[in-house]
């Protein structure tokens, strides 16, 4: 017989414990009874009443005791069927059973707000996933998918009902289960049509087990609009260099076609036309720098990552300025993994742009590097004029210099990028001058 069916219940083992507190008063009495002169009648009738006295009382205490368990049993399994409304009453905190209701009760309370909490959360979620115009998919650890959001069912044009449940593989979104979780998709869906999509994966739980949260971004109006904004940036900068260069070289044209019809020709001709033919040909030359100036910054290679020391990256490129002292800042000796020749070049044309500022008001120019955790900063400061034109740094062809070229801090901006990095220039607070900031990757 198994061991938990020979077990007494509980409010029977109350009911015999009382009976046996009782027990001993009940024998002495009814000896005392029995013993005595009495009639019959008086001790059956007192016997009786003794029994059931003492029955009686030992059923009380059992009361006493089983009502508050069930009472407390009743409201912990509302608590487990999610009916926080229930509460006990008559719980006082001057006794131990009134303290064990009270905190029942606070329990119950706390647990009815944080439902409320959740569902609100919720709701807010669901809001938040429906108004958004990405597609969001949830797949179990078995490849069938839990949720789709209102995108994600106009992107496999079909209703909820339709794609809750289903494998993956027959909705056609197996590829994005697997291999690497941030990618570019080229596949056509059936709602959206072909084009370029932006695929993100990540990993949940859910009681216990693994779960796949998927987001699906349609980029090509993005990248449309990217792309007919650059070609807006670069139409603008092209016509101006262009016109800048042809309207001058139309006008000494036409001034040459009138001089070479009139007759006779004035005495000083000859000298009009080498200088007229000398501005043509300095205004060419400069249009041919900006073409070639304009494919360099379209030709940058991507970097050859190898280990190079920055420290003495650095010593290199200030010893190769010689218009200006530059001052060494000394730092940490860090080794990371990048392209020595693009960062040295990146430096050499912030060196260049810091020497010719400080030229300008007769300061000096500091270079070094610092760390700080994961990343390494290499600093260019100067006591030059500083930055009139924020906004405009890194705009293609913009420059302020007669011969400028207008690309430099674009290409060095494009080179710390490509390293994961970032380039920033500032004014200085302490002082007037500027500072670069080159930030790369350990």
């Amino acid at each position: 017989m198994p061991k938990s069916s020979r077990r007494i219940a509980h409010e029977r083992v109350i009911f015999l414990q009382a009976l046996a507190g009782g027990l001993p008063a009940v024998v002495v009495a009814m000896c005392y009874l029995w013993l005595g002169d009495s009639s019959p009648k008086v001790e059956w009738t007192l016997s009786l009443l003794i029994i059931g006295c003492w029955l009686g009382f030992a059923a009380a205490v059992q009361a006493r005791v089983v009502r508050p368990l069930q009472t407390m049993a009743n409201l912990l399994s509302a608590l487990r069927e999610g009916d926080f409304s229930v509460r006990a009453r008559g719980a006082r905190r001057d006794e131990p059973l009134g303290d064990v209701m009270a905190e029942i009760n606070i329990l119950s309370r706390t647990l009815q707000d944080q439902r409320l909490s959740a569902l609100e959360a919720t709701a807010l979620l669901r809001t938040v996933m429906e108004e958004i115009d990405v597609a969001i998919f949830a797949f179990d650890s078995e490849g069938r998918m839990r949720l789709a959001n209102h995108a994600g069912q106009v992107l496999l044009n079909k209703p909820a009902e339709r794609i809750l449940g289903r494998d993956a593989k027959e909705l056609g979104l197996e590829d994005c289960l697997t291999g690497e979780p941030g990618r570019l998709l080229t596949i056509p869906f059936p709602g959206g049509g072909s084009g370029r999509w932006g695929m993100r994966r990540s990993q949940f739980h859910e009681g216990g087990r693994p779960h796949h949260l998927v987001v699906i971004a349609d980029l090509s109006r993005s990248l449309r609009e990217e792309e007919l904004r650059a070609w807006q940036r670069l139409v603008r900068v092209l016509g101006h260099e262009l016109n800048n260069s042809l309207a001058p070289i139309k006008s000494l044209a036409g001034s040459l076609a009138g001089m070479v019809r009139r007759t006779p020709r004035p005495p000083d001709w000859e000298e009009d036309l080498q200088s007229a033919l000398a501005i043509i040909e300095s205004r060419a030359e400069g249009l041919s720098r900006f073409m070639q100036a304009y494919a360099r910054l379209a030709r940058l290679p991507a970097p050859v990552l190898a280990p190079c020391n920055v420290c003495e990256l650095v010593q290199r490129v200030a010893a190769l300025e010689t218009r200006l002292r530059v001052e060494m800042i000394a730092g940490p000796s860090v080794t990371i993994s990048c392209d020595a020749a693009q960062i040295e070049q990146a430096l050499i044309n912030l060196l260049k742009n810091a020497v010719e500022a400080a030229l300008e008001t007769g300061g000096g120019v500091r270079i070094g590097c610092s760390q700080s955790p994961g990343r390494i900063e290499i600093f260019v400061e100067d006591d030059g004029p500083g930055i009139a034109g924020a906004t405009n740094l890194f705009v293609p062809f913009y420059t302020t210099k007669a011969e400028g070229s207008g690309i430099g801090l674009v290409l060095c901006r494009q080179i710390a990028e490509n390293h994961r990095g970032t380039l920033t220039l500032e004014n200085r607070q302490d002082a007037t001058g500027c500072v670069a900031r080159l930030r790369l990757p350990i």
